[in-house]
């Protein structure tokens, strides 16, 4: 699955992206309705385009996925910073469009996940991402599932891990300390890259 964010354009633009990444061999993209330039979804600034091109959006999407190209297509929404109302207006016009499931972002209250879930009703698939630290409460994909959504991003888990550990190692190499205690030991940072592989085949094809 990968993020197609605005499409980049009009809805040419989206068509082509929904088509590049097609045959780049991606198993689904997510196209949304924020206004260009986009901002993380639960960051501040946010802008939509009005509803009309919204929906043209997902429109074009699912023309070109139905164009001989096997792609999920998955319809963001960020309305919510309209209204509650035009969330739900939004994502059901995206699944009448033909998405194969809705993403209403930045959620803010357990009740609002729940209630957003009887409102689309169970026939409309639902995905839903989920930021440590912000706007949408951080449930675990079980209590997510019990809900009734089909699938759960955690886009940000890693890459704040990675941030964490990275400066923690870098005040260690500040400190003099050449061995944080968080650092992983060479030899499986070898395995990892995938140096005990081309090891391993140098046994066995090198004479």
């Amino acid at each position: 699955m990968v993020d197609g964010d605005t499409g980049y354009g009009n809805e040419v633009n989206v068509w082509r992206t929904v088509q590049g990444y097609a045959r780049a061999g991606a198993a689904g993209i997510m196209i949304e309705d924020q206004l260009s330039p986009k901002r993380c979804g639960h960051t501040k600034d946010k802008q939509v385009v009005g509803f009309d091109e919204a929906v043209s959006r997902i429109r074009a999407a699912v023309a070109a996925r139905n164009e001989s190209t096997d792609i999920f297509i998955l319809a963001r929404t960020d309305a919510h910073i309209i209204s509650y109302e035009e969330v739900i207006r939004r994502a059901k016009a995206f699944f009448a469009e033909g998405a194969d499931a809705v993403a209403i972002e930045a959620v803010t209250t357990v009740e609002e996940m729940r209630q957003s879930r009887l409102d689309l009703g169970p026939e409309v698939p639902s995905f839903i991402n989920v930021i440590e630290g912000g706007k949408t409460p951080a449930l675990s994909y079980n209590e997510l599932a019990s809900m009734g959504y089909c699938s759960v991003a955690y886009p940000l888990t890693m890459l704040a891990a990675g941030i964490k550990a990275m400066r923690a190692s870098l005040d260690g190499l500040h400190r003099k300390d050449r061995g944080p205690q968080t650092n992983m030991d060479f030899q499986d940072v070898c395995i990892a890259v995938g140096f005990q592989q081309y090891w391993d085949l140098a046994e066995k094809y090198v004479q």
